[in-house]
């Protein structure tokens, strides 16, 4: 089945409220663990059709958030979304707190009783109209980002559209097209800003009604982590600054050179080599049927997985008017199907999001058939090792996407390690912000701009005052719609790196390893997962700088061949 003949059922309130709770209470009455067990499935095939047609409705709005009708169907779901947690809500109880708990935990696993006392510590019925509140704001964040509409050379472009203009080789079109989408920013600042404060102010409270002195901790328990705090991740932080901060200064300084750029600024970061960047053979259709090939050679399990994608209409990835930007990957259980959504834009980016978003997908292909819904994903920072590892596993089929496959790797090694300053900056702004609720926007962006100083000293705003002020943040979405999850990414590259390490070592050792932790699906809380993935922790002391080390060699050796 296609996705084109999926079909759009906007689930309604009323039914939910009548056809759950009936479930909820055959689990509250059941008088043998045998009942509990049954009707605990029931609940669960009926959260995965639930689930299912809400997906469907997300993935159709960000695909033209212009469609009137979906995207009244995406608003009613923002707020029946609160009532839908208070069922949860009410489930979850019954299910800690049931007589029979020791012959559920048998059959379903202890972790997912832990998710569940989580889940109750985030959810009271007193937050109800906050959790509306924030997902309306989110969506209005979405649609204004996504309806950018920006002027440049004749044409008219949305953001993910103007990411070929800022990559151009020609320095004097990349920053004409800086200033362009700075300027959509600096228009919308105060709207933007608007927005964030609320978004700051409805979580800080429901952070308080909820008993937690501010939202940190309440935005770590909604992530599902764990086993490990802000502190922890406060230590990983100070491991980036020292090991990565530094090293990742001269590699700029050396990519400036050698593409002949002194006094680089901000629009100048992305590039990588004086005749430009490595650019895609072809588009849309060409990168699909390579990907393919690729995937036909890389193994049988990617193999059947990929044309299942491409045969059933579950990747759309060309950027276009009223799409919402970014990408993503998400999961449809009555289907077993996933979904990849993307913008491609005719950079090197399109590869590197198209093996990624593969990598979030063939996870969830890997974990289709886990019975216990929660299971079938791990948490988010898990699910990003899954993505970014295999970016690195397509390297030795890079020549099918681009003429001189040696380039890529060269800077999507460098863009990978580059990253990790940039993605604890924004964890550190988040911290402070959710520490410091009420403080101005104004105050806002001077602290960001303070943080990007401290692990980004090479961002240079010349002729931009606007991204001086420290404005650079509104365009990072994660901020305003997924609060924490972030660091996330840098977590899992630290991760991938390990991945790509082993690779270069022997291949077929480190694939091996790579599907069986994609087969582990979410059964672990984090470091639990490491655990039985037999991977290093990045939270122990001195475990990055032993993941970065083999790195610099590799770049090394890289570099030699455009010396």
């Amino acid at each position: 089945m296609k996705f084109s003949q999926y079909p759009t059922n906007v689930p309604k309130l009323e039914t939910i409220q009548t056809e759950l709770g009936a479930l909820i209470d055959l689990f509250a009455q059941a008088k043998t663990a045998k009942e509990a067990v049954e009707a605990v499935k029931k609940v669960q095939a009926y959260s995965d059709e639930l689930g299912t047609d809400v997906t469907i409705i997300n993935i159709r709005f960000s695909l033209d958030t212009n469609d009137k009708k979906i995207s009244d169907a995406n608003d009613y779901l923002d707020t029946i979304y609160p009532y839908i947690s208070q069922l949860s809500n009410r489930f979850n109880k019954l299910l800690v707190e049931s007589p029979f708990r020791a012959e559920l935990e048998k059959v379903f696993g202890d972790y997912l009783f832990k998710m569940m006392e989580t889940a109750l510590k985030c959810f009271d019925d007193s937050i109800m109209e906050l959790l509306a509140s924030e997902a309306k704001l989110q969506t209005e964040y979405n649609r204004l980002i996504s309806g950018a509409k920006i002027k440049f050379r004749g044409g008219i472009y949305n953001l993910s559209q103007m990411g070929k203009f800022t990559q151009d080789k020609d320095r004097a079109t990349r920053k004409e097209a800086y200033k362009a989408t700075t300027k959509f920013f600096a228009k919308n600042d105060e709207k933007l800003g608007q927005i964030y404060g609320d978004l700051v102010a409805i979580r800080d409270q429901m952070a308080k009604k909820l008993g937690f002195k501010n939202f940190v901790e309440l935005g770590y328990l909604k992530l599902g982590r764990l086993d490990y705090t802000a502190a922890d991740v406060k230590g990983y932080r100070d491991q980036i600054y020292r090991e990565v901060v530094p090293f990742v200064n001269r590699l700029y300084k050396q990519i400036a050179k050698r593409a002949g750029i002194s006094n680089p600024k901000i629009y100048d970061l992305n590039q990588s080599f004086a005749d430009g960047n490595p650019t895609p053979k072809g588009d849309r259709e060409y990168l699909v049927k390579q990907a393919t090939k690729m995937y036909d050679e890389m193994s049988p399990e990617t193999s059947e997985f990929f044309h299942f994608m491409v045969e059933n209409e579950l990747l759309d990835l060309d950027a276009r008017a009223g799409k919402r930007g970014g990408g993503y990957m998400t999961y449809m259980p009555r289907y077993k199907a996933p979904f990849i959504f993307a913008n491609f834009n005719g950079t090197q980016g399109d590869v590197d999001v198209l093996t990624h978003e593969v990598g979030h997908a063939f996870q969830g292909f890997q974990s289709r058939n886990i019975s216990v819904p929660e299971y079938r994903m791990p948490t988010l920072e898990s699910c990003e090792i899954h993505s970014m590892s295999m970016e690195f596993f397509a390297w030795p089929w890079m020549h099918l996407f681009f003429d001189q496959d040696k380039k890529y790797h060269l800077s999507h090694l460098e863009g990978a390690i580059k990253f990790l300053p940039y993605g604890v900056s924004v964890d550190e702004f988040q911290e402070w912000v959710y520490e410091n609720p009420n403080v101005t926007h104004e105050e806002r962006c001077a602290k960001w701009r303070e943080i990007e100083k401290k692990y980004l000293p090479i961002r240079k705003y010349t002729g931009l005052n606007y991204l001086e002020k420290g404005t650079y943040w509104l365009r990072q979405g994660h901020i305003f719609t997924s609060p924490f999850y972030y660091i996330d990414y840098t977590l899992a590259q630290v991760l991938a790196f390990q991945f790509a390490t082993e690779m270069f070592k022997n291949r077929e050792k480190a694939w091996k390893k790579y599907v069986k932790l994609c087969k582990l699906g979410g059964r672990y809380p984090f470091v639990e997962l490491l655990d039985h993935a037999n991977l290093r922790n990045p939270f122990i002391e001195g475990n990055v700088k032993k993941v970065i080390v083999p790195l610099k060699k590799k770049l090394k050796e890289l570099n030699e061949e455009f010396a």
